[in-house]
């Protein structure tokens, strides 16, 4: 019981010739030109929406930390940082007014944090996949 196999080429199919003439380089035979978006730009952007959201959060955390914390107020860095946490979520002042400060301080200033954060990471996480 043997096999006999034919070396002739089935009707309707093109033989293999081998790869395709040309100069072969590092990255293998040419390919067929196409139009490439500039990826690089794009994630560059994300990067620094990434970035500028996640300074924004941190002046903010760290202003809540601070100010649980007690630190001293007439200090030039907490000034600094209590000034700069005031011009990023100026706009959420007084959304929340307990009565107890350290809540009011955590909920008035996280939730511009938490926003800047989603935004941003959004924002760049759209910018990567286009």
């Amino acid at each position: 019981m043997g096999f006999s196999v034919s070396h002739e080429p089935v009707s309707g199919y093109q033989t293999y010739n081998g790869p395709p003439a040309g100069p072969v380089g590092p990255a293998g035979p040419p390919q067929p030109e196409r139009r490439v978006r500039n990826e690089g730009t794009g994630r560059k952007v994300a990067l620094a929406i990434c970035t500028v959201a996640d300074i924004a959060a941190g002046f903010l955390g760290l202003w809540i930390l601070l100010f649980l914390l007690e630190a001293n107020q007439g200090n030039g860095f907490v000034e600094f940082v209590h000034d700069m946490a005031d011009w990023l979520g100026g706009w959420a002042q007084d959304i929340f007014t307990m009565d107890t400060e350290g809540l009011r301080v955590i909920l008035n200033y996280g939730l511009p944090a938490v926003i800047y954060l989603g935004l941003g990471h959004g924002i760049a996480a759209r910018l990567n996949r286009a």
